[in-house]
């Protein structure tokens, strides 16, 4: 009986292995797969006469040359400054396409958003004033709280976590790829927002990954928390925000400004 039972179950163990050797059994079809579908999207084109990229076909677009529509002016950088006030419609000035930071007063976006691509295009004044930071200072700010830096860095040093391409104040950038004063450079900006559960507490950082003029300067850094000039980053809860781009007393120059909802 022993006997029968060992043969019995020698059989269905050569079964079973048959049977697994024709589900393993693929060919190249085996490891396609065909949904779903990723929407077709227009990429951006060079723009006529050197102006830069367009925007992908569904881009928000904040900027294109025209006017500041999708801009309204603030004073501050703090929530509490733009959050629920602002100082009416953005007056800096448009000259050949062109976005002039100036007027005492720094932009922030109509529109918030929560994980998105960002494009923009800079340039710092041709006229080299000032060293360190006081030298083609602007700065981009991810929902309002997260600065990324805006900084003339073309041999011109300044602390290291305060250049072109960091995370001001929080992380150093991977390279300095800056061009000269005055020649347009572009930021390509991948960023995931910070989660927060119910009671408000962080359970997720934000990241950001950031091309500097083509070249990888931020790698899917986690943002510890807010932008602040004296002391540690502060976790504060919040949705959707804004982009907002600094005045800090000079002239930058801002171009072909878009973001893509993620």
């Amino acid at each position: 009986m022993k006997r029968i039972i060992l043969m019995a179950m020698g059989i269905m163990a050569v079964m079973t292995a048959q049977a697994q050797n024709e589900q393993v059994k693929q060919n190249p079809q085996s490891s396609e797969i065909w949904e779903p579908v990723p929407p077709v999207i227009t990429p951006g084109m060079p723009g006529a006469n050197a102006t830069g990229t367009t925007a992908p076909s569904d881009a928000v677009v904040l900027f294109d040359g025209k006017n500041t529509d999708q801009w309204v002016a603030i004073k501050g950088y703090a929530p509490s400054a733009w959050e629920n006030t602002n100082e009416g419609p953005l007056k800096w000035p448009v000259t050949d396409g062109v976005l002039y930071s100036t007027k005492g007063f720094s932009a922030r976006s109509k529109q918030e958003f929560g994980d998105f691509q960002l494009h923009l295009e800079f340039k710092t004044p041709d006229k080299v004033e000032g060293t360190g930071q006081g030298r083609g200072n602007s700065g981009v700010f991810l929902q309002g709280r997260y600065e990324l830096q805006v900084l003339d860095n073309y041999q011109n040093p300044t602390y290291v976590n305060g250049m072109v391409g960091s995370v001001y104040k929080q992380a150093i950038p991977l390279a300095n790829p800056s061009r000269k004063p005055g020649e347009w450079q572009t930021y390509d900006i991948i960023y995931t927002a910070p989660r927060f559960n119910k009671n408000g507490l962080m359970t997720e950082p934000a990241y950001v990954t950031v091309l500097l003029n083509g070249v990888l300067v931020q790698n899917h850094t986690a943002i510890k928390g807010t932008t602040e000039y004296i002391g540690v980053p502060k976790v504060q809860p919040h949705g959707k925000g804004p982009i907002l781009l600094q005045d800090h007393g000079n002239p930058v120059g801002f171009r072909n400004i878009w973001v893509r909802e993620l």
